[in-house]
């Protein structure tokens, strides 16, 4: 029987590997200063799922949100109509205070608007925030492009704040880019890793 200690935390994903759930690295970006993020190139019918992975993401300004939004022409334009769930569970450090909730205040119900995968950044120098998406099948031509995120960031400043987003994009057209900003001021630093799942 394998017990959790028997576990390596070195597994190399291979890329040769099928129906594994392989993660294969496609490209990379990291910010400085930027106003936006843009993956317009290497979201195609290679792979049914892409994985996103946001290292220590930094904002430019305080109180802001982290989004994104997709695109069907290459990023020429973003605003796909699209609706969201979120809900968030932080805690104190000094233990005094904890929350758990659905937050119906970023929650998108068949709007264009960027969605948000994280809610409420500071932007002190060691507050920062990573997380996941997971972006489904963007390439279907038949069903509409679900995604799910997973992100912790430093809150208001003294919390860990986790946000569970989900949603879909609704629309039958192939969906080949992604862009990833601040609902205020820029991307001070941080990269996004974009992956495929083989």
């Amino acid at each position: 029987m394998t017990v959790y200690s028997n576990l390596k935390y070195d597994h190399p994903f291979s890329a040769n590997a099928t129906g594994t759930g392989a993660l294969t690295k496609i490209s990379s970006q990291t910010a400085s200063s930027s106003a936006s993020l843009s993956f317009t190139t290497g979201i195609d019918s290679t792979y049914k799922e892409y994985v996103f992975k946001f290292i220590n993401i930094h904002p430019a300004s305080d109180g802001v949100n982290f989004s994104f939004q997709a695109s069907t022409n290459g990023g020429s334009s973003y605003g796909i109509t699209a609706t969201t769930t979120t809900f968030v569970a932080n805690h104190k450090e000094d233990g005094s205070d904890s929350n758990f909730y659905y937050n119906t205040g970023i929650d998108l119900a068949q709007s264009t608007n960027y969605a948000i995968i994280n809610d409420y950044y500071v932007n002190d120098n060691d507050a920062s925030g990573s997380g996941t998406l997971h972006l489904f099948e963007p390439s279907s031509d038949t069903f509409v492009k679900h995604f799910i995120a997973d992100f912790n960031n430093l809150y208001k400043p003294t919390y860990t704040n986790r946000t569970f987003s989900a949603g879909y994009f609704n629309s039958t057209s192939v969906i080949d880019a992604v862009d990833f900003k601040f609902s205020s001021g820029n991307i001070d630093s941080g990269t996004i890793i974009m992956y495929g799942v083989s």
